[in-house]
C-alpha cells in the first residue's frame, strides 16, 4: 500500500473543513433548534411568502453549533474560500489522489447542491470505497475492485420522516436535468432507481430493512428506496469525505471499518452466489480495508468486527463463510480480538 504524502493529508483535511463550513454558510435563515424524539436538529428558519420554511442544517452537536456561530463571517469570504478549495483540489490531484470522473462528479455535485447529503444521504458501494483515500491516507488500487458506474445512496427511513424538510430542487427534477430516466419497478408510484441511457450509469436509493425488503418512501429526498437487511450496520455514524471534482464536493460515506465488515456479510449473501464476480469484488474491498486499518486503526476495526459478530448467528455465519475464502484476512481479524 502506498501512503499519501503529508502534504496531501494536510490539504485533504483543509478541503473537508472548508467544505463543511461552506455547506452550512450556504443555508439562509435564522438557526433554530427543534427536538424530534430523543434527538435535536438545527434548521434555518426563513420566511417564504406568508409562511415560514424550515431548512434542515444538521443534527445538534458541538461542531454544528460552532459552525453556526461563524455563518456570517463565512458568507463574506465565500469567493476566497471557493478559490482556496479549487487550489486544494489541484494540489491533491497532483499528489496522486484519484479524482471523480466527470459523470460521477456532476451527479454528486448536483445531489449535494439539492441537499441530499445534508439530509443524511450516505454513499454506499464502490463509489464510497473510492472516497476512502483521504480518510485513510493511502492510494487505492485502480483495478477492478474500484470500478463502478453505479451510485448507491442510503438513508435511514425514520430520519427521512423525522426531518420534516425536503431537498430543493427535488431529486426527480435534478435527475431529469442530468438526462437520467426513472427505471420502472414492480411497486408503481415508488421510483428508487434512475438510469442514464447509453452510459450504463445507475443511481439507486436504499434504506435499512429489518426483515421485509420492500420499497419504502423517502419524504426528505422525495424518492422511493429499496429496503435491505444488514444496511443499518453499514450506515450508522457516517463520516464526511470530499470528492475531487471542480472545487470539491462534500459527501457522506460509511465509516471504513463498518464498510469492510459489511462487505464480508454481503459477499456471502449475494443472490447470484458467493462465488460470483460481485462477491469476489466485495471480498477484495473488505480485505484491502481490513489490511489497511489493522495497521493504523486496529481499535476501530476490532470494535466494528466485534459489534457485527455479537448481533446474532446469521451475521456470524455470513462473516465466517466469507473468511473461509480469505485466510489472510481471517488471521488479521482473529489477531485483533486475541
Amino acid at each position: 500500500m502506498t501512503p499519501l504524502s503529508s502534504i496531501a493529508m494536510s490539504a485533504y483535511t483543509d478541503l473537508v473543513r472548508l467544505l463543511k463550513d461552506d455547506a452550512l454558510s450556504g443555508v439562509e435563515g435564522k438557526p433554530t433548534l427543534k427536538e424530534r424524539g430523543d434527538k435535536a436538529y438545527w434548521y434555518a428558519a426563513r420566511r417564504v411568502g406568508t409562511e415560514m420554511r424550515f431548512i434542515y442544517i444538521g443534527e445538534d452537536s458541538d461542531q454544528t453549533r460552532a459552525r453556526i456561530d461563524r455563518i456570517e463571517e463565512q458568507r463574506m469570504a465565500a469567493k476566497a474560500r471557493q478559490a482556496e478549495r479549487s487550489r486544494l483540489v489541484r494540489l491533491l490531484r497532483a499528489e496522486g489522489m484519484t479524482p471523480a470522473d466527470r459523470a460521477t462528479g456532476s451527479i454528486l455535485s448536483a445531489m449535494a447542491a439539492a441537499g441530499t447529503f445534508r439530509f443524511g444521504g450516505t454513499i454506499v458501494g464502490t463509489n464510497a470505497f473510492r472516497l476512502y483515500e483521504g480518510e485513510l491516507g493511502i492510494r487505492l488500487p485502480l483495478g477492478g475492485m474500484a470500478n463502478s458506474g453505479d451510485i448507491d445512496i442510503a438513508q435511514f427511513e425514520k430520519l427521512s420522516v423525522a426531518l420534516q424538510d425536503q431537498v430543493d430542487p427535488g431529486l426527480a427534477e435534478t435527475f431529469s436535468a442530468l438526462k437520467f430516466d426513472p427505471v420502472p419497478g414492480l411497486d408503481k408510484g415508488r421510483t428508487w432507481r434512475w438510469a442514464k441511457g447509453g452510459s450504463g450509469q445507475l443511481v439507486e436509493f436504499l434504506t435499512p430493512a429489518f426483515g421485509d425488503e420492500s420499497v419504502r418512501d423517502f419524504p426528505a429526498l422525495g424518492v422511493g428506496a429499496q429496503a435491505l437487511n444488514y444496511l443499518n450496520f453499514l450506515i450508522a455514524e457516517p463520516i464526511h469525505t470530499a470528492a475531487l471534482y471542480r472545487s470539491g464536493v462534500l459527501v457522506r460515506v460509511p465509516r471504513p471499518e463498518r464498510y469492510a465488515i459489511h462487505k464480508l456479510i454481503i459477499a456471502d449473501r449475494r443472490r447470484d452466489g458467493a462465488g460470483s464476480i460481485k462477491s469476489a469484488k466485495d471480498r477484495e474491498q473488505g480485505a484491502f480495508l481490513i489490511e489497511a486499518m489493522a495497521e493504523d486503526r486496529p481499535e476501530d476495526l476490532a470494535r466494528a468486527y466485534a459489534t457485527a459478530m455479537e448481533v446474532g448467528p446469521r451475521w456470524r455465519e455470513h462473516i465466517g463463510n466469507s473468511l473461509k475464502r480469505m485466510p489472510g484476512t481471517q488471521t488479521i481479524l482473529e489477531s485483533l480480538s486475541a
